[in-house]
């Protein structure tokens, strides 16, 4: 009877073990009610990730960006965001992906007059401690009010000037920028992605007040090392107003102005900037420079000691460019990497740099692919060669030399990659831990 009685009064399914702990009833209730009252920091190390890993990541960065610094929070953050997430690119640090990316969107999409600038400017205090580089390969112009409905008969001469009228400067990245003291490198292009059947050039302008804008922002941006501004049509007089404003840049080491529209006057400029400043690597590929340039770029190389790799592919530099370079690599001594690719070079550039591989012990990659070096060329470049030990790269693809000597130059090239990596090796192991 008394055991009937037992049965019927207890339920053999219960358990101690489903009543939660006040614990976790706290970390839960802390974590609902974390926008309202976030006490992350009050807590010991093991609760606060158990309120973090409950975090939702749409919370607002007001709340989150300043107070949470769990990798794992903002691991989710991005991988929820963004199917392709190399965690790798952003010094293995989620949370600074989160922030370079999230301002990095904000600033493809800005359009002038029309975004409030406030959705920019409101972000640095919560980004400003993680943002070391920003990528941003579009900027959007303002908004055109189209000019044909107001007035129909509009020639096309007028309509044009009336669209670089309209079409004002893009967004300016002064007030950003100099904000962000751990900004260390900047890459830009000046124009729209993916802009369809509504293409129009004027989509591309970057105008005298943008480069001007940008001049000052990069001159204040005391902590940069690398800035890019490709594909953004920059012409000689733009060049000429970047250049005067880094000549005296405390830390800029590379500067990339490939894919642009600079001439001879803006790499006399740039042959400038070399001799006067620390940079280390200078892009130049795809533009318009011909051998005046070549030669103000040749001298700046000869009064360089900080240069050690620069690159002119795809330029009209021609033999008296060339020989110009090499002439002042006969004095040279940081340069390490050379691009001269499809310059119009020929054999004469070939026996200069004959004497260049035979004294200079800096260069270890040289590219002379889709020249006319020719058979000549080929031989003269084997003559230097010889007693060559540093050299482990000589690009000779489509530079019309022969097939002999291109092999003979290649088993020289090649012994030098092998000893330099072997030394490597050995320095390596010898070295103490």
């Amino acid at each position: 009877s008394f055991y009937t009685r037992r049965c019927i009064t207890e339920d053999p399914s219960w358990s101690l073990v489903t009543v939660p702990h006040l614990t976790e009833l706290c970390i839960q209730h802390i974590a609902h009610n974390f926008e309202k009252n976030p006490i992350l920091n009050y807590l010991l190390p093991e609760h606060q990730k158990k309120v973090v890993d409950r975090l939702s990541t749409s919370l607002p960065l007001t709340v989150t960006a300043n107070i949470v610094s769990h990798e794992d929070y903002w691991k989710r953050c991005c991988t929820e965001r963004w199917q392709v997430c190399d965690v790798s690119n952003y010094g293995d640090s989620w949370k600074r992906m989160f922030f370079e990316r999230h301002l990095e969107n904000i600033l493809k999409f800005f359009i002038p007059n029309t975004t409030d600038p406030k959705e920019v400017l409101e972000l640095i205090p919560l980004c400003k401690g993680y943002v070391r580089k920003l990528e941003i390969n579009q900027f959007l112009p303002p908004l055109r009010v189209d000019q044909k409905e107001e007035s129909n008969d509009l020639s096309d001469a007028e309509d044009d000037a009336e669209v670089g009228e309209v079409y004002m400067q893009h967004y300016d990245l002064k007030d950003l920028v100099t904000a962000l003291p751990h900004l260390e490198a900047l890459h830009l292009t000046y124009g729209v992605k993916s802009c369809g059947m509504n293409f129009e050039w004027s989509l591309f302008n970057f105008t005298e007040l943008d480069c001007s804008n940008l001049a000052t922002a990069v001159k204040m941006c005391r902590n940069l090392k690398v800035f890019k501004l490709t594909r953004s049509k920059v012409d000689d007089d733009k060049v000429k107003l970047l250049a005067r404003n880094l000549q005296h840049h405390p830390c800029l080491l590379e500067l990339d102005l490939s894919h642009n529209l600079i001439r001879d006057h803006g790499a006399q400029a740039l042959g400038k900037l070399i001799s006067h400043s620390k940079l280390e690597t200078l892009d130049l590929c795809n533009n318009q420079i011909c051998h005046l340039g070549a030669q103000a770029l040749a001298q700046g190389l000869a009064e360089s000691s900080t240069l050690t790799s620069l690159n002119l592919r795809l330029n009209f530099v021609e033999d008296k460019g060339g020989q110009a370079i090499g002439h002042a690599l006969l004095t040279n001594t940081s340069l390490k990497s050379l691009h001269l690719g499809s310059n119009n070079l020929s054999e004469p550039t070939a026996a200069v740099f004959s004497q260049v591989l035979a004294q200079n012990t800096t260069l270890t990659r040289i590219s002379f692919s889709c020249n006319h070096l020719g058979l000549d060329g080929g031989k003269q470049l084997l003559k230097g060669l010889t007693n060559n030990k540093t050299l482990t790269e000589l690009d000779l693809r489509h530079a019309e030399v022969e097939q002999e000597t291109d092999f003979l130059i290649h088993e020289i090239v090649w012994a030098n990659r092998e000893a330099a990596r072997l030394e490597s090796l050995q320095h390596s192991t010898t070295e103490p831990l």
